[in-house]
């Protein structure tokens, strides 16, 4: 995915376990790559995209992905989308989403509670990162990398975060506003579950203050968005 996936453990873990997390973590994503990848010529959906294998042809778990990229697609008025400009379809929008969601699962599944999941800087967590002390996420400034915005605590029920923007990757996200650029450098959602925080994420650089605004009436997350002009703009929830 071209990312990078770390795991931090809220307390001692023994080192059997740890591995067992780590290798778990790393199936996971190793079987999403590995079909939904645009990099790997072998990957299911590359070879949908170059035409040598149909949609309706595509396995039952493609399909699966790209019914709920298209269900989100619809739920944002179009701000997110599978399809790119270019004709290609891309499910990276949810794909990394829903693999952090897994790897949580798969965790679960060892009898780990207490954990945070990062991949690539969507992040997200359970349980505790100390005894009473919840997890916390820094938001780093997209004017400078060596400058942390904020600090925000991920408590219940907010537990997912995600930021999308042009500081690591440039301005590789089409906005349907005026000129065809964003305007804002970065958003970062705080939700329930990472899948929307990926999804809105996007969204909203992608729809503007529009989406935004509709976002926060109809999903329980909170928003922090850096405009291009420099400002820092916060939802309730975080102003507090």
């Amino acid at each position: 995915m071209g990312t990078v996936l770390s795991i931090r453990f809220g307390g001692p873990v023994e080192p059997a376990s740890r591995a067992a997390a780590r290798d778990a973590a790393a199936r996971v994503f190793a079987g999403w790559d590995s079909r939904f990848s645009l990099y790997r010529d072998d990957s299911e959906l590359s070879r949908i995209n170059r035409g040598e294998l149909r949609l309706t042809q595509a396995s039952p778990a493609l399909r699966d992905c790209y019914a709920q990229a298209l269900d989100w697609r619809d739920r944002t008025d179009g701000m997110f989308t599978p399809h790119r400009a270019d004709g290609l379809l891309d499910l990276s929008g949810v794909v990394k989403a829903l693999a952090i969601d897994e790897a949580g699962g798969a965790l679960h599944a060892l009898g780990l509670e207490d954990w945070s999941l990062n991949a690539g800087g969507d992040i997200l967590v359970a349980g505790s990162q100390a005894p009473g002390l919840d997890w916390v996420v820094g938001i780093i400034d997209p004017t400078d990398r060596a400058r942390t915005l904020a600090v925000v605590p991920l408590a219940r029920p907010l537990r997912a975060v995600a930021t999308s923007g042009s500081a690591e990757r440039g301005d590789h996200i089409w906005a349907f506003v005026t000129g065809g650029i964003s305007p804002y450098r970065q958003v970062t959602v705080f939700a329930r579950d990472i899948v929307t925080a990926d999804v809105l994420a996007t969204a909203i650089i992608a729809g503007g203050e529009a989406t935004l605004n509709r976002s926060t009436e109809i999903w329980p997350v909170e928003v922090l968005a850096v405009p291009r002009e420099g400002s820092l703009l916060a939802t309730p929830g975080l102003r507090a």
